[in-house]
């Protein structure tokens, strides 16, 4: 019989590792219970909050890792009291195969109405935006949550963007917010320095916050006391695919993948030489599980065995999938779901897509032409949409190649007998300026 695979997910939190910070059992959803669990904010100066998130060594969730510190510092460095800064809270997750900010806002909104809070008084700003997806749940949440809060309400908007794959990008937010259109703005727009109505602008998203509220309440060495010296603290990451509970775990920074994909029920049976699961989200990687299980869930181990956390998630395949056939189809989406503002983006996903597609029906050359091609696209769009479509490209012609048997029944037979594709890609793309096609 053929097994099937829920992509439903829920939170399911990983009770030996003691971690479950950010999410309670229940969900806290009145602010006088919230209060109750975490605990009321403690006042802070700006400067004050910021050392202490520095010494938290807290790093962003967003996929970028970049240090929380660099970012407030960045934006306040260019407010004042004439020129106040503003918060976008991005609650998109524009990668389909995450749903913990989902999960996160299900469970402890004002939490990161919180992290939006002192982030505000960390770059001096007086407007908070919340940014979630048109028609999101996570918008409703929201709004109930701030009217429970009419000190905060009264600065504080939620704001719908299409649900297309590159408008939760940062400056494709800003962009949207200033103008309506949801594609990127570009790596070199300076939004820290004039964002949102032309004014400084932090662009963090919903987990990243949630953190630093924590971080706010419990001190520099409470944070430190789970994760890795690198990479402290706790995170939120989503399982699917071929697991019996799919949902999204909190565990210490470096937890094992095998006790993670573990906890929503992974079977690691030896029944094929390999067992892939793509980390890190639809620009991610392809890890081998039954090889590389024991790796730690940080940037570092990671690195280290050619993965990236990314957006924090790990879609298990079934005993047999195939990552060549995954990946045609995934590519084809990012190809589709680009802004169409550059050459890489206009040009050469499309022709990346067509070559994994045509290497999947058994194509020799296609091998050959990506191989030349990938390094010409690399690092030359105008925003990093190329480059994460590049990297799942280069990730799959590894793993194809590390099943050289494999690879030689594509060639032959033009497909394998792998199991129907699950690794769940977006809505259909929206048009240029980011609206319905």
């Amino acid at each position: 019989m053929t097994e099937t695979y829920s992509p439903t997910l829920s939170a399911v939190p990983i009770a030996r590792a003691g971690s479950n910070r950010l999410l309670p059992i229940d969900p806290v959803l009145r602010y006088a219970d919230h209060v109750r669990h975490f605990g009321g904010i403690i006042q802070r100066t700006r400067h004050h909050l910021i050392d202490v998130v520095g010494e938290a060594g807290l790093l962003g969730r967003g996929g970028a890792s970049v240090a929380t510190m660099r970012k407030l510092t960045g934006v306040a460095e260019h407010t004042s009291a004439r020129n106040p800064g503003v918060v976008v809270v991005n609650c998109c997750e524009g990668d389909p195969t995450s749903a913990k900010d989902a999960v996160l806002l299900d469970v402890s909104p004002h939490l990161v109405i919180d992290g939006a809070e002192l982030a505000a008084t960390a770059v001096r700003a007086n407007r908070i935006i919340f940014v979630t997806h048109h028609g999101a749940a996570a918008a409703d949440r929201l709004r109930q949550a701030l009217a429970d809060r009419p000190s905060i309400a009264a600065r504080a908007t939620v704001v719908g963007v299409p649900e297309r794959f590159v408008a939760s990008e940062a400056t494709a937010l800003v962009r949207y917010l200033n103008s309506g259109d949801a594609r990127p703005a570009g790596r070199f727009s300076a939004i820290w320095k004039a964002g949102v109505d032309g004014r400084p602008t932090l662009v963090d998203n919903a987990e990243t916050l949630a953190q630093l509220a924590l971080v706010a309440r419990y001190g520099a060495n409470w944070f430190r006391s789970v994760g890795t010296a690198a990479e402290p603290g706790t995170a939120l990451v989503t399982v699917s695919g071929a697991v019996s509970g799919p949902g999204v775990v909190e565990v210490p920074i470096g937890t094992a993948i095998s006790v993670i994909t573990a906890s929503c029920g992974w079977d690691a049976g030896p029944r094929y030489a390999s067992s892939w699961a793509l980390v890190g989200g639809l620009a991610g990687r392809w890890l081998d599980l039954s090889r590389h299980s024991g790796v730690g869930f940080s940037n570092a181990q990671l690195s280290a065995v050619g993965a990236t956390k990314g957006v924090a998630s790990i879609v298990v395949l079934p005993p047999g999938g195939c990552p060549l056939t995954e990946a045609a189809r995934i590519l084809s989406f990012l190809a589709d779901a680009g802004a169409r503002q550059c050459g890489p983006c206009m040009f050469g996903l499309p022709a990346v897509a067509a070559d994994v597609q045509a290497l999947s029906e058994g194509d020799r050359s296609a091998a050959n032409r990506l191989l030349r091609r990938l390094p010409t696209i690399d690092k030359r769009g105008g925003c990093g949409h190329p480059d994460g479509a590049v990297a799942l490209a280069a990730s799959t012609m590894n793993a194809i190649r590390s099943e050289p048997a494999h690879l030689e029944i594509h060639l032959r037979h033009g497909q394998c007998n792998s199991p129907a594709p699950i690794v769940p890609v977006g809505p259909r793309p929206a048009d240029s300026q980011g609206g319905a096609r």
